[in-house]
C-alpha cells in the first residue's frame, strides 16, 4: 500500500508525499521549508526516509521550499535538465531524468510525462510501487494521450481542476491572463478535468481534485461539476476544502 499525503494544492503552493512505508517521495514543494516540514511531523511522515523530492516545472507554487528541504533533509532533487537550469533552487543534489525516460527514485517506479503549461519544460509524474499507480497530474492546459492512458491505469488520479469557466469569465482578471489560463498552456476546467475523467472510469479508481483556484473556484463547485460530468456521487470526490487542510488517502 502507499499512503499519499496531499499537503498542500492550490493557488498559494503545491506538494505531495508519496509514503510506501519502504521510503517516501515528494513531488513538488510550493510553500516554505518550515510550513513543509510541520505537515510532514502532522502526517506523521519520517523526514528520514525521504528519497527524493520530484519537480514539475520550475513556477513558484511548486519550488518555494524545495531547495531548502533538499539541503536539510539532504536528499536529491529529480528533474530534468532545462527545469533544474530555470529553477531558483540554490546549490542542491541533482538527479537528471531527460524527456519521458522511465527512472527509480527508492522504491517507487516514476514515469514523466509532458504537460502543456507555460513553463520551460514541464512534466506530471505517474508513481508506481507494489503493482499500484498514483497519477499527480497538474498545470496542463490539455492531456495528451500518454497523461489520458495513466490517468486510465491509475488506482489514484490526483488531477488538475483548477477553474470554473464562468468564474473565470466574470472575475477580476484582465483579459490576458484569462486567455493564458484558459489555453492550451495554462491549466484544466472542471469541465476540461470532469470529461478526462468520464472517459478514463472503469477500475475503480479515486479522485482527488487538485491545484483549485483560489479566485475562479471553489470546492463545491468543482466537486458538482465533475460528479455530474462522470456520473457520480459527488462524495466520491475529494479535494482540500479550505487554506491550511491537507489529506491522506491509501490506494
Amino acid at each position: 500500500m502507499m499512503n499519499v499525503h496531499v499537503l498542500a494544492s492550490g493557488s498559494d503552493g503545491n506538494c505531495v508525499v508519496i509514503d510506501s512505508g519502504e521510503g517516501s517521495i515528494m513531488i513538488d514543494a510550493g510553500l516554505s521549508g518550515r510550513s513543509l516540514t510541520e505537515l510532514m511531523s502532522k502526517c506523521g511522515v519520517c523526514q528520514q526516509d525521504l528519497q527524493g523530492i520530484l519537480i514539475t516545472h520550475e513556477h513558484v507554487d511548486h519550488i518555494r521550499g524545495a531547495g531548502v528541504l533538499s539541503r536539510r533533509f539532504q536528499v536529491p532533487v529529480f528533474t530534468n535538465p532545462a527545469t533544474l537550469q530555470a529553477a531558483p533552487l540554490g546549490q542542491v543534489d541533482s538527479c537528471l531524468f531527460h524527456g519521458q525516460e522511465r527512472f527509480q527514485c527508492g522504491p517507487f517506479s516514476i514515469q514523466p510525462l509532458s504537460t502543456y503549461h507555460d513553463a520551460v519544460d514541464p512534466v506530471t509524474f505517474a508513481v508506481s510501487y507494489g503493482g499500484r499507480k498514483v497519477l499527480v497530474a497538474t498545470d496542463t492546459g490539455r492531456l495528451s494521450d500518454s497523461i489520458e492512458q495513466e490517468l486510465a491505469q491509475a488506482d489514484l488520479a490526483i488531477i488538475e481542476s483548477n477553474y470554473d469557466q464562468k468564474m473565470l469569465r466574470e472575475g477580476p482578471y484582465p483579459a490576458y491572463l484569462k486567455k493564458r489560463i484558459d489555453s492550451d498552456y495554462g491549466h484544466l476546467s472542471n469541465i476540461h478535468c470532469g470529461q478526462a475523467l468520464q472517459r478514463t472510469m472503469g477500475n475503480g479508481r479515486k479522485v482527488f481534485l487538485a491545484h483549485l483556484s483560489r479566485n475562479n473556484n471553489n470546492p463545491d463547485t468543482a466537486r458538482d461539476t465533475v460528479a455530474r460530468i462522470m456520473g457520480v456521487k459527488r462524495l466520491l470526490i475529494d479535494c482540500l476544502e479550505f487554506p491550511g487542510d491537507y489529506r491522506t488517502i491509501t490506494v
